[in-house]
């Protein structure tokens, strides 16, 4: 409606389940949703515009690494958007949240730092940790932020 960029449309290619646990790194590409538990990071396949839902009976321990990122379950560690977060009404993040665009609804909850970067490859660094400085690329908002 006012020119607001729409979440990327991706096929759900896999879906893991209410009564599925995974324990351990999972490496994907295209649209992942989750309903059940991992622990372990989620990390999206390089070079790639995949997606990942978690809904609100999901939970993930460990670091999301998706260019595309929408929430509305439980993630602890931080999470890493070179596109998009939309984290909904349902959403609870311990750990910071790097994102490039950022849509939150009433309710969401982040308790850690809501970091912007506004160069996608300063925010690359970011992802894969190699970082030196934060000077120019990013804006750090307090924490806990809740809405």
């Amino acid at each position: 409606m006012w020119g607001r960029p729409k979440t990327k449309p991706t096929k759900i290619e896999t879906l893991i389940g209410t009564s599925i646990e995974i324990r351990g790194d999972i490496i994907f590409s295209g649209g992942l949703h989750v309903d059940g538990k991992i622990v372990g990071n989620v990390i999206a396949a390089d070079d790639s515009d995949s997606m990942l839902v978690l809904s609100d009976h999901g939970n993930i321990e460990g670091e999301v690494r998706v260019p595309y990122v929408v929430l509305n379950g439980e993630v602890t560690g931080d999470v890493y958007a070179t596109e998009r977060v939309e984290l909904s009404s349902r959403a609870q993040v311990s750990g910071n949240v790097y994102y490039n665009l950022l849509e939150m609804a009433m309710g969401a909850e982040v308790n850690g730092s809501l970091v912007h970067c506004k160069n996608e490859k300063k925010l690359l660094e970011f992802q894969k940790g190699r970082a030196s400085d934060k000077a120019g690329a990013i804006e750090e908002s307090p924490a806990p932020t809740t809405l």
